[in-house]
């Protein structure tokens, strides 16, 4: 909601003429024109603060300014959620940032104080998402991981058509708009949180196994198991002949910087960023383009959000059968292949659309996906923040891709085509991880990749 409420929010409404001789000149001319917002000017930012016609651009710049809020956010939380603050902890911090900075937001007088809280909400926004996926995956085994995985993304789809049916109800005034889409947030922190544990794998390599296992025991109790009480917890890269479990001082979190000095962490590192950043453009691209299909705002966007739903059960059962690469790499070329369609189409507003909602339908899919595949393409010491480097570079191609909706019709849709075309041959380059254990340190990532290199090259010769 608070990512996608700039939709209608910052819209431009539809405009009466008021001329007593019903005669209006240019809506640009200003007040002396003869023209009026049809549902007041408290509708939107647009309309209040005067943003067509010369001022459009204000727009399209609050959105961006919005994304740069999520680049920032999801580099800082990535560190922290893997350091002292975890991924519950930055979670709560995160929620009660987007419901306090939310409410304010309708508070604005202008639209540099919007502008500025824009960028605030933004800072606490992207970060939710990823913190949440890896708090909901990170316990999760090898076979049901993928599952877990995308499950989540069904909220994020079912979250923007709720917020269509909450804008229908808000038409005439933005301000309560944004308080509607802010108090779940806070309710979120109050009503949930509370019952949500902390990652056992994030306590594990904290060093404190004690609570990882209590977490285990809870979940074992839960399912109506039990974990043997002679079983201990060890990380990947302390396990040995000697069976020691892990002691209190074992590994902090890591940073970025220890994913840049491994060179297979390294190389996964640049790519999953390339991919990202392009998923990103084409899929919010997509999104905000609706403001150039001359269809019905509403519709349009439900539309959208209600053809993610079935990506999301798509995927499920096409990890299971085919894995995460194929079906990223098949899933960003069809939404290239519909852009590139749409973008040859004149006029045909209807279907313009189609082809943007398949669009949406591929990268729809591979979003989602690309979360829980780069999420198993890292070690748990580094995987936030991994997870937050990639969350920037997909807020860097969200900052770009309302400046390529001001574009007009058919340009937008050219070059959303041919990003998402040569996304999918990048995926080329990044191996499988159907099945495929999660590594806690970097030294059994290392070693695991060593071994994998090796069978590889073994297998080639023969």
């Amino acid at each position: 909601m608070h990512t996608m409420i700039m939709i209608f929010a910052d819209r431009e409404p539809a405009m009466a003429c008021a001329a007593s001789d019903g005669r209006c000149s240019d809506r640009c001319a200003g007040a002396g024109s003869g023209w009026e917002w049809a549902l007041g000017s408290g509708s939107s930012t647009a309309a209040e603060w005067g943003l067509v016609c010369g001022e459009r651009y204000k727009v399209a710049l609050v959105q961006a300014i919005f994304f740069v809020g999520c680049m920032i956010g999801a580099g800082v939380f990535g560190h922290l959620s893997d350091s002292f603050l975890g991924r519950k902890g930055s979670l709560v911090v995160l929620c009660s940032l987007n419901a306090v900075v939310g409410l304010l937001t309708a508070l604005s007088p202008n639209y540099w104080v919007y502008a500025a809280l824009r960028l605030l909400t933004g800072f606490s926004t992207s970060s939710v998402g990823f913190c949440s996926f890896v708090l909901a995956t990170e316990p999760i085994g090898p076979s049901h991981r993928g599952t877990a995985g995308i499950s989540t993304m069904y909220f994020f789809s079912g979250g923007i058509a709720a917020l269509v049916a909450v804008a229908t109800m808000f038409q005439s005034s933005w301000r309560l708009l944004y308080v509607a889409t802010s108090l779940p947030s806070l309710a979120f922190v109050l009503l949930v949180m509370p019952f949500v544990s902390e990652s056992p794998r994030w306590y594990l390599v904290r060093g404190r196994a004690d609570d990882a296992m209590r977490v285990l025991r809870d979940i074992a109790s839960t399912n109506g198991r039990r974990i043997p009480d002679d079983v201990v917890l060890m990380l990947d890269g302390d396990v040995d002949d000697t069976k020691e479990p892990l002691s209190s001082s074992s590994t902090s979190g890591g940073t970025i910087l220890d994913a840049l000095r491994s060179p297979t962490a390294r190389v996964r590192l640049v790519l999953s960023v390339m991919v990202n950043l392009i998923c990103s453009v084409v899929y919010f691209g997509l999104s905000l383009n609706v403001v150039n299909l001359e269809t019905n705002l509403y519709i349009s966007v439900a539309a959208n959000a209600l053809v993610e739903m079935p990506a999301c059960l798509l995927t499920t059962l096409l990890l299971h059968h085919f894995g995460r690469k194929p079906v990223v790499i098949g899933t960003m070329l069809l939404s290239g292949v519909s852009c590139v369609a749409g973008s040859l189409i004149t006029g045909a507003g209807a279907i313009r659309m189609a082809c943007g909602v398949v669009g949406i339908f591929g990268m729809g899919t591979t979003y989602n996906l690309l979360v829980v595949y780069t999420a198993e393409l890292f070690p748990t010491v580094v995987r936030t923040a991994v997870l937050g480097c990639t969350a920037q570079a997909m807020q860097m191609g969200a900052i770009l891709a309302p400046l390529v909706v001001v574009l007009g019709e058919r340009v937008p849709f050219a070059l959303f085509g041919v990003s998402g075309i040569i996304g999918g041959l990048l995926v080329f380059s990044l191996p499988e991880t159907m099945n495929m254990p999660l590594y806690d340190t970097m030294a059994g990532f290392e070693k695991a990749s060593t071994c994998a290199e090796g069978n590889a090259a073994e297998s080639y010769q023969f």
